[in-house]
């Protein structure tokens, strides 16, 4: 197989295909049905995670064959797939041609995460996968969308001599607006005369066709080129004629005895029924049938004089005598074989059991044990008992054979109980005898019924040689001098046929169906069902055979109607069918499919890339049922959403700059239907004269032309004629009204020929063009169809009264129909009347030569009224408009008429619009939930509120697209939002009033700009009909949602702006949260944006600004996305507020700051860290100046307007070190303004914090059991429970993230003092023998205690070397969450916080400690999208958060076990980050290392999911157990987003070139 690098192929039109992680494609439906715009390739860019699973070891493969080169549905080629964690790859595949493309990807499957490198796992293959791309089809010299396609079906032997007559029907079937011809089959035809059973499929029908090949490139080259008419044929491929000269010489290529040999009872039987047929009159049976007493009585002769004459049931049983002999034979031989897992139930092996069985137990053993020949039908006694386990039996029972003189049991006690033992084999075996034989009497009973008895059948009378008792199953060859080299008996060849509801991808005559022995069978007598096997290996000559016919006829024309496509094998028809795309690229493939299921349709369409499916609307029988079909076929709704283009009006370049016209259009891939050619009536099917009133055939025409899909006509249908043609026993010829003069537009004689001429034009001008939408009415006899053009709005509207038994002569109910903003123009209305008396119909049946048309004329109707007013039309039925009338209209809306075209418009611009803007203007543009709003507007204004629906989320754009893109991609125009639109213009003059509103006020001038293009936009469809508005309203903000959308992602750093979609929606959650709000800046008497924790619960005053949040947050919303500047105002505005050695949790502007929170200022000196190191020159920001709001090294408090706020100022090198000195000194406060005012739910011991340094490990304690100072941080709430002011999670003593924070920053300010950028060399402490301690010693201290204090060893006998208390471990080979708190066993609680400390300390574990520790917690805290925060195992898990619940329960009452159980979000990220840094250190291959990315993949895929469906367009806070919602969750939380673009941000520090391996 050839191998190519993945490239950039260009094209116009880019399909984008993402892959899902198991390389299923992510498409709706799971179709994928491409039509090109135009005869310029097509490109597939396939999507795909850059650590997906398959791209393990992985390549795609296509089998999209190069432009030189041939398509080879077995030849594929490779694109590798190279790893990248913060990528995804794209691979353009360029396609050519039409047909069914596969792709399918290999790759080595992920491996469980273990500790221990896992063997190499076996590479596997998906599934096959098929892009099916429609044909381009050319006609006069300009390409032929399928929709336009108007088909008219010929039986070529009744149109006449060629050329004459056939110019004559031509030049007719044109000037009715037909564009393609489909022909019955022109070949050669068997005795029977059916198109269908064809004797030579090389040649052409030679009373036709005196000069065959000739004469049909004639025909072609004339249709084309002087009728403006293609071509389509019937293929049939799997039955020939019997008279096939070739059938004589290959026997083998139909189902024999030799080569189907399970048809030897179905042979037989036939043969004996066809007997008894013959011999009924000599047994004194009837041989007519005139009653069902008649046929009784024949139906009981069959089961003597057949059933019975042929033993049937030897087919089915075992030998008993065979197989008894057999068995004791083997017996005593001692050739015995005892079964695998012994004789069953207990003991060894069974033997007791056995021994004592009864006789059907013991046979019961054989059917499971012992049974041979059961795996198909075949010779008489094929099934048996394997002699050697039969013996084995018999010496479970009686022992080893000794010799008939012993006194052990002899062959004749064996040979006796063993025969009674088959006899109980034979049950069940007769039991499925007898239900086959009770399937055989039915299905002939019912046969016999229908073909002479029942009204609805042909009643064929006697039975005669020519209508024999039955339909023979098998056509018999003649013996002669060609046939006489094979075998007799394989000269009686199945013949083929249908059954009801079958399997299609079941072979009826394969050894798995036993249909032709049940007769269940309709047979076809003329036509032999050809046995292709499964290669062509098995059957050579047929295979070519039917190749060379194949490609004889895609040689000449443009399309195949494959005739009983459902019992084509697959395979076989994918082979027949490259071979016909061999020679004709653009073949356009038709199926006439009955498999009984779409989603079995599904299956021959996406395999053989077939075009459209024949579906008919004579199926209809109702008016009702009618419409439905029209419906199903008509296009999309009126007013439906855009959802197909990407890129819009504002394209992008090319990924690589260039392309042929400098831009690419990228559509989405969208869910389809299987196509249909949706034909008024075909060539096998009643005509309205039957089946309803010949008077419908004009509504239903109509009905049919107004449909979005290619559709069809047969000859006869606009001829009115009496009832369908028997394309078998008819001989007359065609007559046509339209054939014998030209056709003229509007009424007239002979049929409708002069309003189909009209249907066809306009269907034509519709599929060309593009009129892709449609409004189908029913009511009551009528249909009515509005199809229009989806930007232009031009449209054509129909009235068609429907003529179905019972509908008399009258107009019927019809209400006036109102066009809305719509003006129309009277094309015509026309009525049909036919003479249908029993006269005209004879007179049309008696006619020797000529098929003709019942007595018809279509009259001009004047019954029709319209009314042009001001926004509307109004159409009504006044006068005549009987049963068989149409009215159809020319309609056109003038708000629609936009110089630049209405969409074009509407959907330009965006990008110029957005182009100034800052991302704290998009916070404002794209967000801004309910409370931020009122804040902003002084309490005026708020999200906007949808009538049915509720409130937006948000104010902004989001708002709006997480309503509207569901409804975008469903197009579900009946949600509230698009009622709500339809009723008036309010949702319009909201997003425009509320920007230029805030465009007014200072700092916010730059939103002007995309309020006037908002307001320009909205002014052009304010005057479109009401029920369009929906739909430009959803085109509007859509295009300036994706407009803000990339402007925002342009304002980010690289790693963000070519990333993975779901770190650029990571990232754009920091616009979300961060935005200016009055009540909530990060000063007191300064207004600049701040960054909220989380919506809505967080997100203005006090509640919005948590110091612990921001900076656990701010590393990936700010740094990981390039915003450097916010980053730094908020290091600073905290850096400002240091008092107690610490930062506040509640921030409150730093007007009322709280200092609680323990681990605030370990995260605050992270974050600062993290920006030195990956800021530009981020060191130089120790160096700023701070003012501060408190004095250094002082704990007074006092108000922000006192004097002494911010006057004083330190340098942020100043203030790190103060918070360091701070805790090495330790402190013991009670919190300023301590009691119900501050916390209402804390105890008063709860408002002391004390925090010291335990010089002996360096490591820092804090906290008690009143207070809960870490971001587990819960309070107990409720009286009822007796929990108020007891913690639910104290967490006091030495949390392991906080010591591990801690070292992380005493390695780091050591490093820079010993660089010269940090000026202090360590701390002082109150340690008689330590006063002063270096940061560096300070870091070795914990080092040197960390594994001591903090891990639990895997085996107990370990614990010595460890400060553990054994008694009380609950878990192993973990890490504890606390150091000596205040319940020793809360130590040892497993939870999600030692991740954190492996993230930024990894110094600390030892490797395979922390691995092991990791793959715990993954099995045990990890959920689908957070992590537990308690060990499930834990007696006080609790897993469900209802911070409402005011119970008893001291555990959960009022939510105090929000961090018991509860999996929060933002742990997943420091998780997945150890995960990755300690599974990296022990990789040592590429290969190794891109499953270590993997593992990471495939843990997001929660996450992912989660953020695809957030209204919020954010992750949330937290869910309960197993991911389950959480009412009470914040639904978009900053650090939850922010943590995993940490994620992102460390991967990128890998060197991607280790992931590949040269392969």
């Amino acid at each position: 197989m050839a191998t190519d690098p993945p490239q950039m192929l260009v094209s116009n039109e880019v399909y984008l295909l993402p892959l899902k992680d198991d390389g299923s494609p992510d498409v709706p439906g799971g179709y994928i049905y491409l039509a090109p715009k135009t005869s310029a390739p097509i490109t597939v860019r396939f999507a795909i995670e850059g650590t997906s699973s398959i791209c393990r070891h992985g390549s795609l493969w296509v089998n999209v064959n190069k432009e030189d080169e041939e398509f080879r549905r077995d030849r594929f080629r490779e694109f590798k797939l190279e790893p990248d964690f913060n990528r995804t790859l794209e691979i353009d595949v360029t396609l050519h041609g039409a047909g069914a493309f596969a792709f399918y990807s290999t790759y080595r499957p992920l491996p469980e995460l273990s500790q221990t490198t896992t063997p190499s796992v076996e590479p596997t293959k998906t599934p096959l996968y098929y892009v099916d791309v429609a044909p381009r089809l050319i006609l006069e010299g300009r390409q032929l969308p399928m929709s336009a396609l108007s088909v008219f079906s010929l039986v070529s032997k009744f149109v006449g001599k060629y050329p004459s007559d056939w110019e004559e029907h031509l030049r007719g079937i044109s000037e009715r607006g037909y564009n393609m011809v489909h022909f019955t089959p022109l070949n050669t035809r068997g005795a029977s005369n059916s198109p269908y059973s064809l004797a030579d499929q090389l040649a052409f029908d030679p009373i036709c066709f005196p000069y065959g090949e000739k004469n049909v490139a004639e025909l072609i080259d004339v249709m084309e080129n002087e009728h403006g008419l293609l071509s389509l044929t019937d293929v049939v491929w799997n039955h020939t004629a019997p008279e096939s000269e070739w059938l004589l010489d290959h026997p083998e290529v139909g189902y024999n005895v030799s080569t189907a040999p399970w048809l030897q009872s179905a042979l037989q039987l036939d043969t004996e029924l066809l007997k008894y047929g013959k011999d009924l009159a000599t047994l004194g049976l009837p041989t007519d049938v005139k009653s069902v007493d008649d046929l009784l009585k024949i139906m009981d002769g069959i089961k003597t004089h057949v059933i019975g004459a042929i033993r049937l049931w030897e087919y089915y049983v075992i030998d008993v005598v065979r197989d008894a002999d057999a068995a004791v034979k083997a017996w005593t031989k001692n050739d015995i074989t005892f079964p695998e897992g012994g004789f069953g139930d207990s003991g060894v092996g069974g033997l007791e059991w056995i021994r004592n069985a009864s006789p059907r137990e013991q046979g019961n053993f054989l059917v499971e044990k012992a049974m041979v020949g059961t795996d198909r039908m075949g010779e008489r006694f094929r099934r048996g008992v394997n002699p050697s386990i039969g013996a084995a039996l018999l010496t479970a029972i009686y022992g080893r054979f000794e010799g008939n003189d012993s006194d052990a049991a002899d062959e004749t006690v064996a040979r006796n109980h063993l025969t009674a033992v088959l006899d109980e084999v034979n049950v069940p075996l007769y039991r499925e005898y007898d239900g086959d034989v009770a399937e055989i009497l039915e299905q002939i009973f019912n046969r016999v019924k229908y073909v002479r008895l029942d009204d609805h059948g042909p009643k064929l009378g006697p039975f005669t040689s020519k209508d024999p008792f039955i339909e023979s199953y098998f056509t018999r060859l003649p013996q002669n001098a060609t046939t006489q080299k094979h075998k007799q008996e394989d000269l009686a060849l199945v013949n083929n046929g249908w059954i009801w509801a079958a399997n299609a991808l079941v072979d009826n005559a394969g050894p798995s169906s036993r249909a032709y022995l049940r007769r269940e069978v309709i047979v076809w007598g003329d036509c032999v069902k050809l046995r292709y096997g499964a290669s062509a290996e098995e059957s050579p000559f047929l295979w070519e055979y039917m190749a060379k016919y194949t490609r004889l006829m895609a040689k000449y024309f443009t399309g195949f109607r494959i005739d009983n496509a459902h019992s084509t094998p697959l395979h076989v028809a994918e082979y027949l069918l490259d071979e016909a795309r061999r020679v004709r690229p653009n073949l356009f493939v038709v199926a006439e499919l009955f498999t009984g299921s779409e989603e079995m349709d599904y299956v021959f369409v996406k395999r053989l890339g077939i075009s459209a499916l024949i579906r008919e609307a004579m199926q209809a029988w109702s008016t009702g049922e009618l419409s439905r079909l029209v419906h199903r076929h008509g296009g999309r709704p009126i007013g439906s959403f855009e959802i197909d283009e990407l890129s819009g009006a504002d394209q992008k370049q090319a990924p690589n700059g260039t392309s042929r016209s400098g831009r690419e259009i990228v559509r989405q891939i969208k869910q389809t239907p299987v196509h249909a050619l949706f034909m008024d009536c075909t060539h096998d099917n009643e005509t309205p004269a039957q089946k309803r009133d010949a008077r419908d055939t004009l509504p239903n025409a109509a009905l049919v032309s107004m449909c979005a899909s290619a559709i069809g006509s047969v000859m006869g249908y606009d001829e009115v004629y009496a009832k369908l043609v028997d394309i078998v026993q008819e001989k007359r010829l065609y007559v046509s009204a339209s054939s014998t003069k030209h056709v003229k537009l509007g009424g007239g004689e002979g049929g409708i020929g002069g309003v189909k001429k009209l249907l066809n034009q306009i269907h034509t001008l519709m599929g060309k063009d593009g009129y892709e939408e449609t409004h189908v009415h029913h009511e009551d006899q009528y249909v009515t169809v509005h199809r229009v053009h989806p930007q232009s709005r031009k449209g054509y509207f129909l009235i068609a009264h429907t003529a179905y038994p019972g509908y008399g002569n009258g107009n019927g109910g019809f209400s006036p129909v109102h066009l809305k903003g719509t003006q129309a123009r009277h094309l015509g209305s026309w009525m049909l009347e036919v003479d249908d008396s029993e006269e005209a119909r004879q007179k049309v049946s008696e006619d020797k030569s000529y098929l003709r048309g019942l007595p018809s004329r279509v009259r001009d109707l004047p019954g029709v009224r319209m009314e042009s007013k001001d926004d509307e039309t109004v159409i009504t039925v006044r006068d005549k408009f009987p049963p068989g009338s149409i009215a159809l209209f020319e309609t056109w809306i003038p708000a629609a008429e936009h110089s630049a075209g209405l969409d074009t418009f509407v959907t330009s611009g965006a990008k110029t619009a957005f182009a100034n803007v800052d991302l704290v203007d998009l916070n404002f543009i794209l967000y801004r939930c309910e409370a931020e709003e009122l804040d902003s507007s002084d309490g005026k204004d708020g999200v906007y509120d949808i009538p049915g629906h509720g409130k937006l989320v948000y104010a902004g754009l989001q708002g709006w697209w997480s309503v509207l893109k569901p409804i975008i991609m469903n197009n579900n125009l009946g949600h509230p939002l698009c009622q709500h639109l339809r009723s008036g213009q309010w949702a319009l003059d909201y997003v425009v009033g509320r920007l230029e509103r805030i465009s007014t006020k200072t700092g916010y001038e730059r939103l002007s700009v995309p309020a006037i293009w908002f307001k320009e936009r909205f002014d052009a469809i304010r005057k479109v009909p009401s029920f369009l508005l929906p739909r430009y309203f959803g085109l509007v903000i859509r295009t300036a949602y994706l407009g803000a959308w990339e402007r925002g992602l342009e304002l980010m750093n690289e790693n963000v702006r070519k990333g993975q979609w779901f770190l650029q929606s990571l990232a754009m959650v920091s616009v979300q949260q961060t935005g200016i709000v009055k009540s909530a800046s990060l000063y007191p008497n300064k207004l600049v944006p701040s960054l909220a924790a989380g919506l809505p619960h967080f997100a203005v005053e006090w509640a919005r600004c948590w110091g612990r949040d921001v900076f656990i947050s701010l590393r990936g919303l700010y740094l990981g996305t390039g915003r450097y500047a916010e980053a730094r105002e908020h290091i600073l505005a905290f850096a400002s507020v240091l008092k107690h050695g610490m930062i506040p949790n509640l921030l409150s502007s730093g007007n009322l700051p709280r200092y609680n929170s323990r681990d605030s200022i370990w995260f605050f000196l992270q974050t600062i860290q993290d920006y030195t190191k990956i800021v530009p020159n981020g060191i130089a920001l120790l160096k700023e100046l701070v003012p501060r709001r408190f004095l250094p090294y002082e704990d007074t408090w006092f108000p922000s307007d006192d004097p002494l706020a911010y006057s004083k100022s330190s340098t942020l090198e100043d203030i790190i070190q103060e918070a360091l000195q701070r805790h090495a000194s330790g402190m013991s406060f009670r919190e300023a303004n301590a009691g119900p005012n501050l916390d209402m739910q804390m105890k008063s011991e709860g408002f002391q914090l004390d925090i010291k340094v335990d010089w002996a490990t360096g490591i820092i304690f804090g906290g008690n059991q009143n207070n809960c100072g870490t971001w587990m941080d819960k309070m107990g709430e409720s009286y009822k429970a007796g929990s108020k002011g007891v913690p639910g999670t104290p967490r006091d003593g030495a949390a392991v993230e906080i010591t591990g924070l801690l070292y992380s920053t005493l390695v780091w300010v050591a490093g820079l003092h010993s660089n010269g950028k940090y000026k202090y060399a360590g701390v002082s402490t109150d340690q008689p023998d330590t006063k002063v301690i270096t940061f560096s010693d300070w870091a070795r201290k914990i080092q040197q205690n960390f594994e001591r204090c903090y891990y639990v060893p895997l085996d107990s006998k370990d614990d010595s070397k460890y400060d553990v208390n054994s008694a009380i471990i609950n878990r192993r080979g973990i890490y504890k969450d606390l150091y000596k708190s205040g319940k020793e066993y809360e130590d040892y609680q497993l939870r999600a916080n030692f991740p954190i400390a492996m993230t930024v300390a990894p110094e600390l574990f030892n490797d395979e400690h922390a691995l092991h520790a990791l793959a715990v917690a993954d099995k045990a805290l990890r959920g689908p999208t957070g992590m537990a925060t308690l060990d499930p195992a834990d007696l006080n898990y609790r897993p469900y958060y209802n911070n409402s619940e005011d119970s008893t329960d001291f555990a959960t009452a009022k939510g105090r076990n929000y961090h018991q159980g509860p999996e929060w979000l933002w742990p997943t990220g420091f998780f997945l980050r150890a995960l990755l840094k300690f599974d990296l250190k022990r990789r040592k291959t590429p290969e190794g290392k891109t499953e270590a990315f993997q593992h990471i993949t495939r843990r997001l895929e929660g996450c992912k999911q989660a953020i695809v469906d957030s209204d919020w367009a954010g992750l949330t806070e937290l869910t309960n157990k197993d991911g389950s919602y959480c009412a009470d969750s914040s639904p978009t939380q900053a650090w939850s987003a922010g943590c995993l673009i940490d994620l992102y941000h460390d991967a990128a520090q890998y060197d991607i070139s280790q992931l590949i391996e040269v392969r």
